[in-house]
């Protein structure tokens, strides 16, 4: 029975013990809102501003493959038959009564949409090849060309006039050796 009366004892310590833990856990609890309490009235409420988001590019839908319908090109102006004739012969006959040096004329019909003719000249000088490309406007505009461009005429190492049927390069010397359009028209020619 003595053992009995022993076993009785423990077990009232251990209770005593989980009272006074339990007591310690709720009088902890009791205190830490009083403190967060506190800590709350004293300091200033912060405002928080948020930033709206950053939008994001939408994403490219993919294009369904579908036969892209044709879109015609205007057609080119026709021009009456014998105008590129006309002003090639025009264009020549300037060259020739200002002294260009070199004259080569190179066909393009039927083997470059760009024009009908080209015409490569030299001039001995810039002020030369100025003079030149000025006639030469004046010409194509007698001769029935709508719309005629120069270019390169205030440098006039290289002066380019376009009169659309005929295109004419005119270079001072050195640099017509330099960029050599005849020998690129030669080889192309076979």
């Amino acid at each position: 029975m003595a053992s009995v009366k022993k076993k009785p004892a423990k077990k009232k310590t251990v209770k005593k013990a989980v009272a006074k833990k339990s007591a310690a856990k709720k009088a902890a609890t009791k205190k830490m809102p009083a403190k967060k309490a506190a800590a709350k009235k004293a300091a200033p409420k912060k405002t928080v501003v948020r930033k709206p988001a950053a939008k994001k590019p939408a994403a490219k839908k993919p294009v369904p493959k579908k036969a892209a319908p044709k879109v015609q090109k205007p057609a080119a102006p026709k021009t009456p038959p014998g105008i590129p004739e006309k002003l090639r012969d025009a264009a020549l006959k300037t060259l020739d009564e200002r002294q260009a040096e070199d004259i080569v004329t190179v066909s393009l019909a039927g083997r470059s949409s760009v024009a009908d003719y080209m015409i490569i000249a030299s001039g001995r000088a810039g002020r030369q090849i100025a003079a030149i490309a000025d006639h030469l406007r004046d010409a194509f505009l007698k001769n029935g060309a709508s719309s005629i461009r120069v270019e390169g005429k205030s440098e006039a190492n290289w002066v380019l006039v376009d009169a659309g049927d005929v295109i004419v390069h005119l270079f001072r010397p050195e640099v017509r050796s330099y960029y050599d359009l005849d020998a690129i028209w030669a080889k192309s020619r076979k």
